[in-house]
């Protein structure tokens, strides 16, 4: 064991790690194999995105992208284990020394998103999204995450001899929900990262990384915060009943349009006036109102699909009931009824433990050559949290913004012209083998 040692020469290939047992972070030396193997899988990883780039998959559909991965962590020599909850693949690393189990994990899926960047190697693929063919793209980097994730793998496995403990990698489907629906027991099916974790996925893990990419970040810049750090997300579904009529004569009905107008304006009060923001932001957002046939037709209902955002877990408890009360009251108010449901999609916060932020960091910041900074809370979502509430999980983002663009005005993550910086994957690599290095070799 480590702890017995004052330090671990690991070589192979001519690369020399050492690990301290009394160290906080890896020592120069030790930084300096993990890059030098890295910066060797560089070309490799960016083959990688932009083939993956190409051949985008949708959430639940990852079959070309799961089988690109299990084929390479094979060739690592790696015990690998496919169709994990759906089409996730968990590749093995058993170090030769004993030691303790930590994961490393990317998302796999694309969004059904028309591709507009114009890129030699810019996504053509359609695909079947809610009995529609829909083009489909990488708008949110999950191909960058494979890809880097994959040179990691890579790079790690050249120095397995010496690794004093276990690795996992996780390469997760549906990240970005799959479009599922309560059964006839009103049971949601799992997806994503809750599907893999039912799977056993985490089974022995003891911690477990991941990132994320973004262009609006500084380039090669790693930003992080402590505690929450990505809300949670509550899908929001009000179905407004009323009594349909003719246009011209609505006093001899109860419209729901006008019920559920009011319904959305109410709403934004619930966030204004009902919650305690000044110790959490949250953020309500109706995207959708489905009601009517035709101009002069008063429909009997309407339904509005809408998101939920939350930082705390009492608040989002709070939320649900002032959301039922305000949506029922003011339907209720014009002689209508609002039946309010959330889900099926429902992510937790996810939260980076202080414990194990604060143990990250010194790898973290060796490995990103010290550009890191702390960041404001994110109001988008991320399943990782799944994973979290298992085991204690540190989450990232790495800002890849394109070259010669400003990371303030670059196109964000879902846009139909989102693209990074492909030369900052090796510091995504990088941070990611080093803070699994770290984690193994901390007492």
């Amino acid at each position: 064991m480590l702890k017995h040692l004052s330090a671990v020469a690991l070589a192979t290939g001519g690369l020399t790690l050492a690990f301290h047992a009394q160290a906080q972070a890896l020592d120069p030396a030790g930084l300096q194999a993990i890059d030098t193997a890295v910066n060797a899988v560089a070309p490799k990883m960016v083959s990688w995105r932009r083939d993956l780039h190409a051949h985008p998959e949708l959430s639940g559909q990852e079959v070309r992208t799961a089988q690109l991965v299990a084929e390479h962590l094979k060739k690592l020599g790696m015990d690998v284990q496919t169709g994990v909850g759906g089409t996730g693949v968990v590749g093995t690393l058993k170090g030769g020394l004993p030691g303790k189990v930590v994961a490393l994990r990317a998302d796999m899926d694309a969004l059904p998103v028309p591709e507009n960047t114009g890129l030699p190697f810019a996504s053509k693929v359609k695909a079947n999204y809610l009995g529609k063919e829909v083009p489909v793209m990488h708008a949110c980097g999950h191909d960058a995450h494979v890809a880097m994730l994959m040179g990691a793998a890579e790079a790690l496995a050249g120095m397995r001899a010496k690794l004093p403990g276990t690795i996992k990698f996780i390469f997760q489907p549906a990240e970005e929900g799959a479009p599922v629906e309560p059964d006839a027991q009103g049971k949601v099916p799992s997806f994503g990262a809750k599907a893999m974790i039912e799977a056993g996925a985490l089974r022995e893990v003891q911690a477990i990384y991941g990132l994320h990419v973004t262009a609006n970040l500084p380039s090669g810049m790693v930003g992080y915060r402590s505690g929450p750090l990505m809300a949670g997300s509550d899908n929001i579904r009000i179905e407004v009943e009323g009594r349909g009529g003719h246009g011209s004569s609505p006093w001899a009905a109860i419209d729901p349009i006008v019920a559920a107008s009011q319904v959305v304006l109410g709403l934004q009060t619930v966030v204004s006036r009902q919650l305690n923001i000044s110790k959490e932001p949250a953020v309500i957002t109706i995207g959708q109102i489905q009601g009517g046939t035709r101009y002069n037709i008063i429909p009997d209902n309407v339904e509005m699909l809408g998101t939920l955002r939350t930082f705390d877990e009492g608040m989002r408890q709070e939320a649900f009931k002032r959301i039922t009360q305000t949506a029922e009251s003011i339907a209720a108010s014009s002689g209508a009824t609002a039946k309010v449901r959330f889900g099926p999609v429902a992510y937790p916060v996810t939260t980076n433990p202080v414990e194990l932020t604060e143990a990250s960091l010194p790898a973290l910041k060796l490995a990103a050559a010290g550009k890191v900074m702390i960041i404001p809370k994110v109001s988008g979502s991320e399943d990782f949290s799944e994973f979290q509430k298992v085991t204690p999980g540190f989450f990232y983002f790495l800002g890849a913004p394109p070259k010669g663009q400003d990371f303030r005005t670059a196109s964000p993550n879902h846009s139909p012209m989102f693209d990074i910086d492909e030369d900052q994957m090796p510091v995504g690599a990088r941070t990611l083998a080093a803070l699994a290095v770290d984690f193994l070799q901390r007492r």
